[in-house]
This record gives structure tokens, sequence and C-alpha cells, in this order.
């Protein structure tokens, strides 16, 4: 993409209403522009990010073997009635009526939907184990909507739901869905560590938030420092084998890491004194079992092997995609701007024209331009008639990980610079020798 023919209306001023970094940087980058309070238009390089992060949710769900399906934003109150949960959500659940005066509400979550679903479609045990999942819109009516997509109204958001004959069963969709999590959110660079939490409206007895430690986490966490030791890294894995999912569930959930609100001091003091920390965390997911709660207030069961009626197993399994955006940015930032992971970033390689209109450097810019294209990556080419000073500062604004300068005095010696948005390291390399250090970091070479 070439700067002149894309959308991207940076600010030079922080807006006022923008309190934390995440938020600043995104209006700044011109990512979002606020709608009404908590909601916003997503602009074309953060809708860029966010159906990246989309991309990688759904590949490990399919990885993890769950179906992906898309269920309606609006919701009968008749299934929430059902359930017992239409009164007791509480205000966030937008209620509304349509026009023939049926009570309706916008999707907080779909518990009862999947359900539904469910029963009306399987009814023996041959047909289980069964996930499904979805990346759907959601809204909960926040009283103090703040801190930009981190607590919106309106978000972008995979809830998943299983359904088993037994406990067990449903268990290892617990311990699977935990594995498939960490590795989605190592591949966006992140560190999420799984914490005892509290289930809330959702209910449940067994639940683990994701927290990705950040100075402006809105939860308060308690965990042994060794958990951040742990990564999943590249280790393979197969999903249908219980014992190994559990060993990576014990693994990874053993150590101290609880939530505010299942915080246990006893517990937390057996936990040696200098690896005993207490931090802000921002939650990027979490995953419930909470058995037959709503098989049985729905009546979805199935003939179990002996013949007789079997209520199922649940759980559910959510991922913050759009609320991901801000808490990588919380994550990976300096005082220039984003830095986004490989992962994630909008466009792989910024190119950058210090002297616009000169034939040799406008050559140069085309030909590294069309190599990497060719390569299946996305550049992002400053053709822009500004000064390199300006052109320097967007390209630390948006955080693309890679930049490569190209200049007249630079050419004259057969070379242009690139430069790690991450480290700040600049490099000369001959062009053809930056395209090829550029295919192998993305696995093109």
């Amino acid at each position: 993409m070439r700067m002149t023919r894309y959308f991207l209306p940076v600010l030079k001023e922080t807006p006022s209403e923008a309190q934390i970094v995440s938020h600043r940087l995104m209006l700044r980058a011109g990512m979002i522009k606020q709608s009404s309070a908590g909601i916003y238009s997503w602009l074309p390089l953060g809708y860029k990010v966010l159906k990246n992060i989309e991309y990688i949710v759904h590949e490990e769900q399919a990885r993890a073997g769950h179906m992906a399906m898309l269920m309606p934003t609006i919701q009968s109150a008749d299934l929430w009635r059902e359930s017992g949960r239409y009164d007791d959500y509480g205000e966030e659940m937008l209620r509304i009526k349509d026009r023939h005066d049926r009570d309706m509400l916008f999707t907080p979550t779909a518990e009862e939907l999947i359900t539904d679903i469910f029963r009306a479609h399987v009814s023996s045990y041959k047909d289980m184990p069964l996930t499904m999942y979805q990346i759907q819109w959601k809204f909960r009516d926040e009283r103090r909507p703040r801190f930009g997509v981190m607590r919106g109204r309106e978000f972008y958001m995979k809830d998943g739901y299983n359904f088993d004959l037994t406990k067990e069963d449903a268990m290892h969709a617990y311990n699977r869905h935990l594995v498939s999590y960490l590795r989605t959110y190592e591949r966006m660079g992140l560190q999420a560590i799984p914490m005892r939490a509290d289930s809330g409206p959702i209910g449940g007895d067994d639940t683990h938030e994701f927290l990705v430690l950040a100075e402006t986490g809105e939860s308060e966490v308690f965990y042994d420092s060794a958990v951040t030791d742990l990564t999943f890294g590249d280790r393979e894995i197969d999903y249908d084998d219980k014992a190994q999912c559990a060993g990576v569930m014990e693994e990874f959930t053993t150590k101290y890491a609880r939530t505010d609100e299942t915080h246990d001091e006893a517990l937390f003091n057996e936990v040696p004194e200098e690896r005993r920390k207490v931090a802000r965390g921002i939650e990027v997911g979490q995953i419930f079992y909470f058995g037959t709660k709503y098989s049985d207030a729905l009546g979805a069961t199935v003939q179990g092997p002996d013949g007789k009626p079997v209520a199922v197993h649940m759980g559910s399994h959510g991922i913050g995609v759009s609320r991901l955006l801000g808490a990588i940015i919380e994550a990976s930032h300096d005082d220039k701007g984003i830095i986004w992971p490989e992962g994630v970033t909008p466009f792989h390689v910024g190119i950058v024209n210090l002297k616009q209109g000169d034939d040799e450097a406008d050559a140069a810019c085309e030909s590294l331009y069309a190599q990497i294209e060719a390569l299946g990556l996305e550049p992002l080419y400053d053709d822009r008639n500004e000064r390199a000073g300006g052109k320097f500062a967007t390209m630390d604004l948006i955080g693309l990980p890679w930049r490569i300068t190209v200049g007249p005095r630079g050419l004259k010696n057969g070379v242009v610079e690139l430069t790690s948005r991450k480290t700040g390291e600049s490099e000369e390399l001959a062009p053809d020798a930056a395209i090829a250090k550029i295919a192998a970091i993305y696995g093109k070479a």
C-alpha cells in the first residue's frame, strides 16, 4: 500500500479523553474513531490488526478441532427467561423491544442461544463431543465505558461452547482450550498468564482468566513470579490426548496465580517471599466449566449409552479479540508509539523514501515495493512529499516492526538502511540483502 493512497488520519496531539497508552496511541495512529461513549469505528489500520488477530484465533481454534459458526447479535429474551438469567444479568444487558413489542436483547454472551441450537439438533451421545465457536460483536452497557477498546460497550469477541457427555470429557475440553489459548497469545507476542478467577454472571465452579501484566490493568493480580518463566513455544500437542492436555494444564496452573476476587492470602504466603508478586493485569480471555447449569435449565439432554436421557456437560471459552489490540499496545510501546509484534502487524515492513521525486530513490523504492509484494508480504510505502522527520515520526507512531529507508546518499554506496522498531538498531545492506532478511524474518525465504 502507498501512503498517498491510504486513509491514515494520524493526530499530532493526544485527544484529551484518552486516559491510557493504548487509547492514546490508537487514536493518534488513526486506528479508531469514537462514535459514541464506548463505541468505535474501526478505521483501515485498526481494522487490519483486528482481522490479523481474528485470523490467528481462527487458526488455533481449527487446530484444536473446534468448528466456527455465527450467531445473531440480537436474541429473544425468552431463552434468557428459561435459563433464569434475564433478570439476574443486570443493567449491563441492553434490553430492547421489537416493533411487535417482543422483548429482545443485544447479545452480551450466547450460552442460551448455543444450547437452544444444540437441543434442537443433537439427541444422541454418538454425536458428541461437540465444540463450536463464533467471533461476533457483543454489547455490554458499561456504566462508565473508558480506556478505549479496553473497556468499551461494543466489542468483538470469540466465544466458544463445548458439549460433552461426562464431566471428565468436559474437563478435557477445558484443558484443550487452555492449551490452544496459550499458543494463540504467544503467536501475538503476548505472555497471557492463566489465573484462577471468579465466574461472575456466567456461572460455574472452574474458571481461569488469561491476564497480560500491565500497569494500566484493571484487575489486581497476585502471582508466583515463576509463572512468568513458562512459555508454550512451538511444542507439538495432540489435542485428542487427554493426558497431554492435562499435563500442560497442570504445568501452567499449579503455581499461584489469582485475580483479586479469588486471592487467598494464606496460600499466597506459602510462595517464597522473593517470588510473591502483586501487579495489575489486563484480561484478554477466560475459560469456564459450568457442568449442567444450562442444559438442566434449557432441557438439553441426549440419549446415553444405556438409552436413558443424560443432561450434557458444558463449558464456554472467550477471547476478547478487539480488547487484544489494546493489550498488545499496553505491553509493547515506547514514547514514540506502538511496537507491533510480527504476528499481528498491519504491514510487514515500511519503506521510507528520503527524497521523493529523485529518480534513483523513486526507482529503488518501487523495486523494493514490488519485491516485497512478490514474497506475499504487505509493505507500506511512504511516498508522500514530506520531510524525512515527519515520515520517521509516522512510522514510529504506527509501529511497523521493520523499516527500510532509501536515500540518494546510501544508494550511491549501494545500500539501504534496515531498522528494527523494537530495538531501534539499524544496519546498512544492499537492497537485495535487505529483502532477503525481511523474507527470512517472515518465513518467506
